[in-house]
């Protein structure tokens, strides 16, 4: 973790930032997370929590199969769904919050709810979002909670298609694959401490660390073989009972290949085949499974690929997709250390894409880095206006409100960013505005927050010294 100076200390020199000022701004530039995933534990340790959790045995019934399956303290349907609605909004905000067009949002969510209603489970409290993020991405968590990225969702062509892939995620959450892996590993005993530490949780207590575990874990988990098969079938087993023409999704698997295999994108597998993994034996099966079980659908006219209804709704998508080429081209740049160029090519993302929440926030941040807080205040602020439901605008605008003295409005943006998604760097600012507006109880709160996430780390120890010295006030 990196030190927080004081406004003088950090803008005491003028242009781009020193390499100590740079780990200043590391976390809220790059939207560094504190928690990480732990690594493997040793055999013995894997061994022994086996152990006591035989004594947790029991079976659960699968709602696609009707069996009973062997189950390491069984889930109930309550703590499914309450364990992806914690997770949800987390990994929202991680990959860019949700995209800002709400005509396609709705779009989304209709098609959406038509499969889940023919489901499997159909009383879920399904929800579908459009995430802002370039990868090419679709992700389901236990209980309902769907989403599909801007950069796969713009690569579609019908909304058969479409269907396909939001299919392919209900079954998923229909079979229980997430349960059924969290049940296998560590990452059950997480999810089911958020849910009994959630009542007792005041403000940002913790930060939030074990529920961004629990987000991570669930997003990064990868289905088997077998799940994946058992979700494809079951995803075009709803889009015939829906109406849809299966074939879009053998349309699907086919523009699927053509990214991976055929070499157009390789670097899709850091997307949805990371956790989704492709193979053309997968796109050969669901072939024949269309054609051997509804056959008499693909010429059927009642069964519709809707290619209209689908090219409307994204048109307003397909007209700012080559701003964001562009935006993803600057943070390229940025990363490689070419913050000039990237500064050029977010102006010029900005100008292709105007109005767009996340280009302007990027645009800002290398402002920020660049060491022109003029410049980076006036792009975060209008990012805030325009989307107001990302913490990274807001931290980005806060941190500058705060370094300019503007301390009440500093705090009003950074208690925004908090709620949307803790962090350490926003708990460790936040915590300073509220020393200095007098609200010393809460900011040592906040400090001795902070010191207890990132205890080893530079920003933990300077919370920790800050928490002793407004402690020893008191």
């Amino acid at each position: 973790m990196m030190m927080i100076f004081s406004s003088r200390q950090v803008w005491a020199t003028k242009g781009p930032l020193s390499g100590l000022r740079r780990s200043i701004f590391h976390l809220i530039l790059h939207g560094s997370s504190l928690f990480s995933t732990r690594g493997s534990t040793f055999m013995w340790q894997k061994l022994l929590w086996f152990c006591c959790a035989l004594a947790l045995t029991g079976c659960a019934v699968n709602p696609v199969t009707g069996r009973n399956e062997l189950a390491l303290s069984p889930v109930s349907t309550q703590q499914e769904i309450e364990m992806g609605q914690k997770a949800f909004p987390r990994i929202l905000q991680k990959m860019g919050a949700d995209f800002p067009d709400p005509e396609l949002d709705a779009y989304v969510n209709r098609v959406g709810m038509r499969l889940a209603r023919v489901s499997h489970r159909p009383d879920l409290p399904y929800r579908f979002k459009v995430v802002n993020d370039s990868s090419p991405n679709a992700f389901a968590l236990p209980g309902g909670s769907i989403a599909i990225s801007r950069g796969l969702l713009v690569g579609l062509q019908n909304e058969a298609q479409l269907a396909a892939v939001l299919g392919h995620e209900i079954g998923h959450v229909t079979a229980r694959h997430a349960v059924q892996g969290m049940q296998r590993e560590s990452l059950l005993n997480l999810g089911l401490a958020v849910l009994g530490a959630a009542a007792d949780q005041t403000p940002y207590a913790g930060l939030a660390g074990p529920t961004g575990q629990l987000a991570a874990g669930l997003i990064d988990k990868t289905y088997s073989r077998e799940q994946e098969s058992e979700a494809d079938r079951l995803g075009i087993d709803y889009m015939v009972k829906a109406g849809y023409n299966p074939l879009g999704s053998v349309q699907v698997q086919e523009y699927f290949y053509r990214q991976i295999e055929g070499g157009a994108r390789p670097s899709w597998l850091a997307g949805l085949f990371r956790s989704h993994p492709f193979s053309r034996d997968r796109m050969r099966a669901n072939d024949a499974y269309v054609r051997q079980r509804y056959a008499a659908t693909l010429n059927n006219p009642a069964y519709r690929l809707d290619v209209d209804p689908f090219q409307a709704a994204v048109r307003n998508l397909r007209t700012l997709e080559p701003g964001y080429r562009l935006y993803d081209r600057a943070r390229l740049q940025e990363r490689k250390g070419d913050l000039n160029g990237a500064i050029a090519t977010y102006l010029q993302a900005a100008a292709k894409a105007p109005d767009q929440a996340l280009i302007l926030t990027g645009l800002g941040m290398a402002y920020l880095k660049a060491g022109d807080p003029r410049s980076a205040r006036r792009h975060l602020a209008r990012a805030v206006r325009l989307q107001g439901d990302y913490y990274r605008s807001r931290l980005g605008l806060g941190y500058v409100l705060l370094q300019q003295h503007k301390t009440a409005r500093a705090v009003t943006q950074l208690e925004r960013s908090m709620d949307l998604y803790p962090t350490a760097q926003g708990g460790f600012l936040l915590a300073e505005g509220y020393e200095k507006t007098d609200r010393s109880r809460e900011a040592l709160q906040l400090y001795q927050a902070v010191a207890r996430a990132d205890a080893r780390g530079e920003l933990g120890q300077a919370a920790a010294r800050r928490a002793a010295r407004l402690a020893g006030r008191r």
